[in-house]
């Protein structure tokens, strides 16, 4: 373990195993560090925070600030931050509400720098948030989302697996799994081919979804009567269920198609 005489730890704060902290950084009593993260110069570790192990928490990081929300009322919750993860400079995630007591990052995620994360935010695993994005609260993404720099998300978004969603994007309708979302007001560009098969989508499985989503957003203009085109006339699949299960749990809709 290596804390520099410079910074400032609590000592109520739980430390693991070959933690480094660097000067100037400020760890508060609420916190537990997991074994090997490294915790970067004028990074700030506020009550609540959870780190995990093997995390990389860069300078003027501030993880577990209370929410900016005018409904807190000082409720105890926690900010937690998966093992492996990377949280680049002047990143910033608040902790939870009563809402969902939690706002929380996966594991082997990247949030880049200056990335907000408001409060309830819920991210999976292997996610990559890249510079400058901005989480309203209640924002839920499933793992393997790509976010690229600039986007802005609307409060209680719900992003989909292996979704990719261009820069400086306004969302403010639910991504679907497995997608490409761009343009002004987001709409489909397409499936997310060459994610997918980086993370070993067979060519078959990766023709199932294209044909669901042509069925979804280019032959269609009515969500729910293409939603019930899918079930009929398509073969079940694992991506099927995925891509109906989504759409059935998003009553204020998700985001446009070609044919609008």
């Amino acid at each position: 373990m290596s804390i520099s005489p410079l910074a400032y730890v609590h000592p109520d704060a739980q430390l693991g195993k070959d933690i480094t902290i660097e000067p100037f950084a400020s760890i508060q009593g609420d916190v537990v560090i997991g074994d090997g993260t490294w915790i970067g110069s004028n990074a700030v570790l506020m009550d609540g925070a959870r780190i995990g192990a093997r995390c990389r928490i860069f300078p003027g990081a501030v993880i577990s600030a209370i929410p900016q929300d005018l409904k807190f009322a000082g409720e105890r919750t926690t900010a937690e931050v998966g093992d492996g993860t990377t949280v680049r400079e002047c990143v910033t995630i608040n902790r939870g509400t009563a809402d969902r007591q939690k706002t929380a990052v996966g594991s082997n995620c990247l949030l880049m720098a200056y990335v907000h994360l408001a409060h309830d935010c819920i991210l999976g695993n292997n996610i990559v948030i890249a510079n400058s994005v901005n989480l309203a609260g209640h924002v839920t993404i499933d793992d393997w989302a790509i976010l690229e720099g600039n986007v802005a998300v609307q409060q209680f978004i719900h992003i989909g697996a292996h979704s990719f969603i261009a820069g400086a994007s306004l969302v403010r309708k639910n991504v679907p799994p497995f997608v490409k979302a761009a343009r002004e007001p987001l709409s489909y560009v397409g499936v997310n081919v060459v994610g997918l098969r980086r993370r070993g989508f067979t060519d078959d499985a990766i023709t199932r979804i294209e044909d669901i989503y042509r069925e979804i957003f280019v032959r269609s203009t009515n969500v729910d009567r293409a939603a019930q085109s899918v079930e009929q006339t398509l073969p079940r699949s694992p991506e099927r269920g995925q891509i109906l299960d989504f759409i059935r749990n998003s009553p204020k809709g998700i985001m446009r198609g070609l044919a609008e």
